[in-house]
């Protein structure tokens, strides 16, 4: 009989050990789960009211039951406690509150308790194995790895890492690209997370890091750090643009990342089913970038809003459709590498806009300032574009202007003083008319105007403007009024709610 025992210690620690090597998890963990299956049984057996807890030697693998009494001055439930009287008597030094173990003897598994211990186990290891690969995965986002193809189901391909299973869903492999169950396959683990049936590694091979990774595996230099991959755009299966930049002088980055023949950006095309890649320097220059981005386009000028984060693009009209590309793609991939909205003219639209411009703005010098065709036109050639920047230009810089006198300057800066006053006049009736109030009219930085243009929208009162966000002021008056200004208008509307309170320095309003 004790040979048939130590046989079943024996072939206890070997089954622990065997779990613990091929799911990749602590010996430990396998015994505690074993523990726990154990513990479950025996409480089967003696009672579930019972407090039983197992142990088994690390060492010789012996079973050890015991029955957890808590000492008690009364006893309430005698299957967990035990008097204080009762308990001296077991244990002279026992104290209230104290826990007394009472060795229970081994029990014999029976064909339910056996199944239930092994569910018990199996679900144990199972949660340390998820476990043990979501700490594994979690810091390797960002990585590409090597899998091979273990089922399809739906187009979703499931890749074993070896260690781990990870899901390539279909919408994150490249267009018209079929994998079969035993294929190697190559991506890009861009999530891990903690899912209720384990943890989910998530694979993609259109991802724009994809790309990045690829580049740092087949070039030196960028693996080393020496050329930079700043950004990446990519229309997955059909065309990318990449922007990379040296920081060693000497050496050129597209070069570099072309290679020999173009054998390295050849092996990563190759790896992206024929996915044509434009290399191109990134430059620190907004408009400089954008023009390398635009390539093989030429460009003839750049005209950069920053603030509105749009750019406008004049082209040659032989180099249109080059530079918009097949159904937008070159604009478009552009567009996502240098961050900036792209808005593409040939040169005969610009100059056909340039010119209606400089019509209009004529115009309105001459209906409001009385003038003739020729002195509007000089007003706009000068960079003037509305009434009241001529109205609060000093006297002495309208007079430097070639071709004025001072009467001429003087009798303009008349004109436009009067035309704003009575623009204001008109506007500040309007405002009135609509129920803006004056408090709202004291706000500093909003013009008669966009007081008008408020009311026109409800926004009547200072809790009405306090109520919006900053684009939603912009939304409302136009033109003229940027991000900062926006904030600190709803700011100032705002700080009647603050009053005799503590108000926070800065700030911007969300909501």
């Amino acid at each position: 009989m004790e040979t048939v025992t130590s046989f079943n210690r024996l072939e206890l620690l070997q089954a622990a050990d065997a779990a613990a090597r091929e799911k990749g998890i602590d010996r430990d963990v396998v015994l505690m789960a074993m523990e726990d299956a154990i513990q479950k049984a025996a409480r089967s057996r003696y009672g579930l009211e019972n407090d039983i807890h197992a142990e088994i030697d690390r060492k010789t693998g012996e079973i050890r039951l015991e029955r957890h009494l808590q000492v008690v001055e009364k006893v309430e439930n005698d299957a967990i406690e035990i008097g204080i009287v009762e308990a001296q008597r077991r244990n002279p030094d026992a104290q209230v509150g104290d826990v007394i173990a009472e060795p229970l003897p081994p029990i014999d598994f029976g064909r339910i308790a056996a199944q239930t211990a092994k569910q018990v186990i199996v679900q144990k290891v199972r949660e340390a194995e998820r476990e043990r690969q979501y700490n594994e995965y979690k810091d390797r986002i960002g990585e590409v790895v090597n899998g091979q193809v273990k089922r399809v189901e739906y187009g979703n391909v499931t890749v074993d890492l070896g260690r781990a299973e990870a899901i390539l869903r279909r919408d994150e492999l490249l267009p018209r690209e079929t994998f079969r169950q035993g294929d190697r396959v190559r991506a890009y683990i861009y999530d891990v997370r903690r899912e209720p049936r384990g943890p989910q590694i998530f694979l993609s091979r259109s991802h724009p890091q994809f790309m990045a990774k690829l580049f740092a595996q087949e070039v030196p230099e960028v693996y080393d750090g020496i050329i930079e991959i700043r950004a990446v755009a990519r229309d997955p299966g059909s065309r990318a643009k990449i922007a990379v930049l040296s920081n060693d002088n000497s050496i050129d980055p597209v070069g570099a990342c072309v290679g020999m023949r173009g054998s390295r950006v050849q092996a990563v095309v190759n790896e992206l089913q024929g996915e044509k890649i434009d290399i191109i320097k990134w430059s620190p220059d907004p408009a400089t970038f954008i023009v390398n981005a635009l390539a093989p386009a030429e460009v003839a000028k750049v005209v950069l809003d920053e603030e509105a984060n749009a750019v406008e693009v004049v082209v040659p009209t032989d180099q249109l459709s080059l530079a918009i590309g097949r159904r937008g793609q070159n604009v478009r991939l552009a567009s996502q590498l240098t961050g900036y909205d792209i808005d593409i003219l040939t040169e005969e639209e610009e100059s056909e806009r340039r010119q209606k411009e400089f019509r209009e703005r004529s115009q309105l010098f001459i209906d409001a300032l009385d003038v003739d065709e020729t002195l509007a036109q000089l007003l706009v050639t000068e960079g003037f574009t509305k009434v009241e920047e001529l109205a609060y230009l000093p006297m002495e810089e309208l007079a430097e202007i070639e071709g004025f006198d001072g009467d001429i300057a003087q009798e303009l800066h008349q004109r436009a003083l009067e035309y704003v006053e009575q623009v204001n006049a008109e506007m500040e009736s309007k405002r009135k008319a609509l129920g803006v109030s004056d408090e709202v009219a004291g706000v500093e930085g909003l013009t008669p105007t966009m007081l008008v243009a408020l009311g026109e929208k409800g926004v009547k009162t200072l809790d009405d403007l306090g109520d919006l966000a900053g684009d939603e002021l912009q939304e409302i008056v136009g033109e003229g009024l940027s991000n900062e200004e926006a904030n600190a208008i709803i700011m100032a509307a705002r700080q009647h709610w603050f009053e005799g309170e503590d108000q926070p320095e800065g700030g911007s309003p969300e909501a």
